[in-house]
Formats: structure tokens, sequence, C-alpha cells
């Protein structure tokens, strides 16, 4: 057996024991490929490990539309993929050659788990290493982060999954060579107006004449931040009165117990509870938040970048990611079941009650053309046995309905009209005869 053999079986031992580590069997990824060598020896890496934890692979790359090989490199993505049995998944942005590097990484990352989404998988997989560890811990020291920050990037975050930290850019690049695999050379990889490409192939390559083992020192500071994070995180869950709860699209601590810390250990919470669900927050949005809880207004919330917002809602303070809302769907007059973001929908034919309960997951429509639909602005209706219009505003309020999830609820119309919003409010509108043949509808919320 040839040395390059042994190293390369090696490697993917490696990978594969990193992978049993992160708790992912069974699970649906989304391996984002961008065609550099990095993300081509992930995928490689995967494809070959995925029959041991039972996962489903797609190929996810986003096409910035900024270099002028970007559709070809698509190209090359899709038939690599192939090449190993795997589905792929290509979105194309029309970003332009003056797109900046923030730009398109928020871009590619709201691209990404749009796929995720629409593709119901469980995590997006990136091709970070040792090397673009290093690159992060040193951007973030030279932008003033603070312990946090420092920890970078961390192999399972939210849906985020990073299982090449532990490997250094030459290993791959060796396990590539092996294959006799290579990745597509993206041109804005080389341009230094970009920070990281300037920190990669000008500040690092100068700080290495000086400090040899600088990658693997800035490795350590992430290990010893990381300890510190940890530390803060266990401590989150024991401060008395401020009630953790994991919630469906973010995370929440009761507002009064936080507004009563000091400065020091409000803020320290703040950016704690942000990096339960895998966000960063830089000090000035460290003091929106805390201004926020300060002010106790209900419905009130400030972004906090990467799609998240803090948001206060009946005394709790949420960190939270809504999704996106569902497309409209005309539900069907025979029976049936259907998924719409969270929840579940059966449909069947039954004749209508005399009696209807306003808050009820189930509601009996006429056999009209129903749509099944996420809130407009502006939309009213009246509630059964109420006097009177309501905004469906005010009404998933006072439903309790979580800030997050508001955009997000169903809402089913009959004629253009809301008629009825699952668990919140059925409307004196459109109620079939008793006894009338009419459609059953059962909501089930996930």
């Amino acid at each position: 057996m040839t040395l390059g053999l042994v190293e390369r079986m090696d490697l993917e031992n490696q990978f594969s024991r990193v992978l049993s580590s992160l708790g992912i069997e069974h699970t649906h990824l989304i391996v984002a490929v961008s065609g550099g060598g990095d993300s081509v020896a992930l995928l490689t890496l995967l494809a070959r490990c995925a029959p041991l934890l039972n996962l489903t692979l797609t190929a996810g790359h986003v096409d910035h539309g900024i270099a002028t090989t970007s559709a070809e490199i698509a190209r090359g993505v899709e038939q690599l993929a192939k090449g190993l049995g795997l589905p792929s998944r290509v979105i194309r942005l029309e970003l332009g050659a003056d797109a900046g590097e923030t730009a398109a990484r928020s871009a590619r990352w709201s691209a990404l788990e749009r796929m995720r989404a629409e593709s119901e998988a469980d995590f997006i997989v990136t091709a970070h290493h040792q090397d673009d560890q290093a690159e992060t811990v040193l951007m973030r020291v030279l932008k003033g982060t603070g312990p946090a920050g420092l920890a970078g990037m961390q192999a399972r975050t939210g849906t985020i999954l990073r299982p090449l930290l532990p490997f250094r850019r030459a290993e791959l690049a060796q396990y590539l060579h092996d294959h006799g695999l290579a990745g597509w050379s993206d041109p804005a990889n080389m341009d230094q107006r970009h920070d990281r490409a300037w920190v990669r192939h000008r500040l690092l390559p100068l700080l290495r004449e000086r400090w040899p083992d600088v990658t693997d020192e800035l490795n350590r500071v992430a290990a010893a931040a990381l300890e510190w994070r940890r530390a803060w995180n266990d401590t989150l869950s024991q401060l008395p009165g401020l009630d953790l709860q994991q919630e469906r699209d973010g995370i929440s601590v009761a507002g009064g117990p936080l507004a009563g810390y000091s400065s020091d250990m409000a803020r320290a919470v703040v950016r704690t509870l942000a990096l339960r669900v895998g966000l960063v927050v830089s000090s000035r949005n460290t003091q929106r938040v805390l201004k926020l809880v300060a002010g106790g207004r209900s419905g009130s919330w400030v972004p906090l970048g990467r799609h998240y917002r803090a948001a206060l809602a009946f005394g709790r303070l949420r960190i939270e990611r809504p999704g996106p809302a569902p497309e409209p769907v005309v539900l069907r007059h025979e029976p049936a079941e259907l998924q719409w973001g969270g929840w579940t929908f059966r449909v069947s034919r039954e004749a209508a009650p005399a009696m209807h309960d306003r808050r009820a997951m189930t509601a009996w429509l006429p056999l009209d053309a129903v749509v099944l639909r996420s809130r407009k602005a502006g939309d009213r209706m009246q509630p059964l046995g109420g006097p009177g219009h309501r905004t469906i505003a005010r009404l998933l309020q006072e439903a309790r309905v979580p800030l997050g999830q508001r955009d997000s609820w169903p809402v089913l119309e009959v004629n253009g009209a809301p008629i009825w919003i699952p668990g919140v409010c059925r409307s004196q509108l459109s109620v079939p005869d008793p006894g009338s043949e009419a459609l059953r509808i059962d909501a089930d919320h996930r």
C-alpha cells in the first residue's frame, strides 16, 4: 500500500469520527460547494462517509454572478455531484462584478438557507478548516472583537456544520491530489480588495516569517476563548429567574431579571444568548438589545444581522430568526394532507356542525376556493360571535403568538376575505349551514 493511500484512508477515518461526534445520523445535508478545492474535498469525503451514518446529501452551489467564469464553475459542481451519485441545486445571483465581500457573503448564506428550507434538509455543511479558523480569529482581533468572537467558528452551530475544522488546507489539497481531483479557482479569493483575501495572501505570510506556527497559535486562542464561551453558556441555564427557553425559531429569557443586572452582566448574558443560536453580536447591537429590554414595550424589536432580530414580547426577550412565509396554496376539495411551513393540514369533506369554536384547530369551510396563505398588511376579520372587525395583527398578538412566527402563521381566505386563523380566530363570514356538505380542515403545528 502506498503512503498516499495510507494518508488518504487515515483522513477519511478521522473525518468519519468527526462526523459521528456531531450527532447527525439519519439527517439530510445541504453541502455548500463553492467549487474551490476545500469544498470539493468536503463533498467527496461526505459522499464516502455518508452510508456509515445514513446521511442524505445534496450538493448546493451559489453562483454569485460576479466572476465571468461563474457559470462554468456551477456546471462543474453539478457534474462533480453527478459523478458522486448525488443530486445538486444551483441558485444564481446577479450581484455583478462590483459586489462587496459582505454583500456576497450575506447573499450566499441567504441562498443556502433557502435551499435548506425548500429541500427540508436538516443542516448546511461548509468546508471551513483550521486555516480558515486562524484567518477568522485574526480578522476578529483586528476588528476589536470580544472574547466570544475570538472563539471563532464551531463544528456545529444551529443548522450549520463545519466538520473540516480539525484539518489543515494542505491535508485537504493532498487528499484531492490522491484522488486525482481539483477545484476551480475563484478570482475573488485572490482579490486583495477583500479583507479575507488580504489577510490570507499578504498578512499571514508576513506573520509566518516571524512566527512560523502562527496558524496553530491562533487556533489555540480560539480553543481558549471557546472554553470561556462554554462556561458562560452553562451559567446562562443556572441564573435564577432568567428562565432560559429554547424555541422553534430562536431562544428567549425573561426580560425582568435581565433588566435588573449590572451593565457588564447584562451585556455578557445578551452575547451568550445570541451565541446559543450561532450569532456573534457587536457591542453596538448589544447596547441596542439592552435598550430594548429597558424600554419594556411588547412587540418592539431591533435587527441583529444575518436575518436575526431581538424582540420583546410578553415580558420575554427573544433572539430569533423568523423563517420566510411559504407560498400561498389553493386547497383542493378532495381528501388530502399537505405541509405548509411548520404546519400540517388534513382536508376532508364532512357535514358541517351546528356550533363552531372560534379558536379551534379545526374548521368547517364552504366548498369554495379556499386559499392558504400568510397574513397581509391590513388584513381584518369579524370574529365569530363578536362585534366589529379586528386586525389580524392584533388577533395574533392577543393569542400570544410569538412575534417571530406571526408573518408565517397561516391564514385561510375565501373569496379574498380572511375567514380562519388556526388556533386564533374563526370569522363570522363563510360559515356553512348546519348539516351541509363542507370542507373540514384540521391543522397541526409542530
